[in-house]
């Protein structure tokens, strides 16, 4: 599926709405509570975050997901008919609630000592009180549970105080609003190595595409002046323009949008692609790790190429998608450690030597985080850093995450244990034979020789896939020998 990024902007770009051509970004301001009683300070408990595509998510057993450093527990309430978040911690020995399962009450059971709890969070049953159950009416015996919403196939949840929730709008694809049935998305999540702040500004940077990317979705004869200009910046983002736009103007203008603190876009109009936004959702898990949850909404002038996408199995495109995740992957996890020992947003000038308009939008995440003192994790450190084995894991990042990748992997594996098994039998049964009838004709012996080998073919080479569901790969491509040199002579 790479021809879904031949338009040049990382396929994880900020995301830009139909509205913001208009009038740019019109609709920023309604992302802040109604009522601002702290102006010059941004709290990101006050914002709704995505969190799982409710796709991905079993409706039978509760999951697991942890928010700005909080642990929470995911799971649908029969009774309700909705999905619930709450503090994955029972109040009565704090077991983790999301290691128990949903009981026959439709309540969500501990699984230390069976206290069940509603998904208002109140405590409905705890089966060692006795006689008064006046324990359960207690304050000290219910839950933290938070605001939940389901917008566009996602299911959304509010950090912060529940009273602002309604007053503090959720932030979806508003152009996919009008006439979903003409847009065909791909949408994939991965949790990376990184802060939200790492991935936020790396997205924002278009012009590593044509040397990161190389290969994948970008070129280096692509790499060009990128001329960036902020169009408005506040408290509640900023929009921006790139007016000649990607591969040297020939695609159009490319129109930026970063909503705080988490929602960027990014809205490239084109003859030969038609309209593409680009969404990307930076959900922070804790320091130094965050959620990644990128959509890729495409309005083609033609059927065809929309149609060919939804004939392409989910898991496919995530394989092609994680494999450019990991072509920035690496360094990021160490750039972030660099610019944290070099005083980090507040020595920003010193740290980078931003010389070129294509670092603008760079810059302004930075002035935002130290205007508006949106600190993620104040007075926290960085981990120590990870292992590039650590590094490329896909299966605990990503895989285990996906309902299409568990699936498609669950059916490999089975595959392959059926080849494996039917090998063993061609290979097995000339010997067989030749003990029963001590018969047995040249022409059967390689038949079933060839047949054994070529199953043992097909289960290495599905083996190699199987493999790409667990690790990515060590070196990215723009590393790899050009073939055009090959013949080249090499330096002495």
């Amino acid at each position: 599926m790479h021809f879904l990024y031949a338009h040049e902007p990382h396929f994880l770009n900020p995301i830009t709405l139909s509205v913001f051509r208009a009038e740019p970004c019109p609709s920023l301001r309604n992302h802040l509570p109604q009522v601002d009683l702290t102006p010059q300070h941004f709290d990101w408990a006050e914002a709704w975050y995505p969190i799982y595509f409710v796709k991905d998510l079993d409706s039978t057993q509760p999951t697991a997901f942890t928010l700005l450093d909080q642990d929470l527990a995911i799971w649908w309430e029969p009774a309700t008919q909705q999905w619930r978040v709450m503090a994955d911690r029972c109040p009565h020995r704090l077991a983790r609630l999301s290691e128990g399962r949903i009981s026959e009450e439709g309540y969500l059971e501990c699984p230390y000592h069976g206290w069940s709890f509603s998904g208002s969070g109140k405590c409905e049953k705890i089966p060692q009180l006795k006689g008064n159950k006046q324990a359960l009416q207690s304050p000290r015996a219910c839950i933290r549970s938070l605001p939940t919403a389901v917008r566009q196939g996602l299911l959304f949840v509010y950090p912060g105080k529940s009273e602002n929730a309604e007053q503090t709008t959720i932030p979806i694809i508003e152009a996919m609003e009008e006439k979903p049935d003409e847009w065909v998305c791909i949408n994939i999540a991965r949790d990376l190595p990184y802060d939200a702040l790492t991935l936020l500004e790396n997205v924002l940077d278009a012009s590593h595409v044509p040397y990161t990317h190389h290969r994948t979705v970008g070129n280096r004869s692509n790499a060009a002046p990128v001329d960036l200009d902020i169009v408005e910046a506040g408290k509640h983002g900023f929009a921006g323009v790139w007016e000649e736009g990607p591969r040297r103007g020939t695609l159009g203008r490319q129109d930026t949008c970063f909503i705080a603190p988490n929602f960027m876009c990014h809205d490239l109009t084109s003859k030969q692609f038609g309209r593409t936004l680009t969404v990307v959702y930076a959900v922070p898990i804790r320091k130094g790790e965050c959620r990644l949850i990128a959509r890729f909404p495409f309005k083609f002038s033609s059927p065809w190429p929309g149609r060919f996408i939804n004939w392409t199995p989910t898991w496919h495109s995530h394989i092609g998608q994680n494999a450019i995740l990991e072509d920035d992957q690496i360094f990021l996890h160490h750039q972030e450690r660099y610019l944290e020992s070099a005083g980090g947003s507040n020595c920003l000038s010193k740290a980078f030597y931003l010389p070129t308009k294509a670092d603008l939008f760079v810059s302004q995440l930075h002035k935002w985080l130290t205007e508006y003192q949106a600190d993620l994790f104040p007075g926290q450190l960085l981990p120590p850093a990870l292992t590039k084995t650590q590094l490329l894991d896909r299966y605990q990042s990503h895989t285990i995450h996906c309902a299409s990748c568990r699936g498609a992997l669950a059916n490999l594996k089975r595959v392959r244990l059926g080849l494996a098994v039917g090998a063993a039998i061609a290979w097995g049964i000339t010997p067989l034979f030749m003990a029963l009838s001590q018969r047995v004709s040249p022409a059967f012996a390689i038949l079933s020789s060839g047949l054994a080998l070529g199953l043992l073919g097909g289960w290495a080479g599905l083996g190699h896939l199987e493999r790409r569901f667990y690790e990515g790969r060590e070196i990215p491509p723009r590393n790899l020998p050009d073939p055009k040199l090959k013949g080249s002579r090499k330096p002495n």
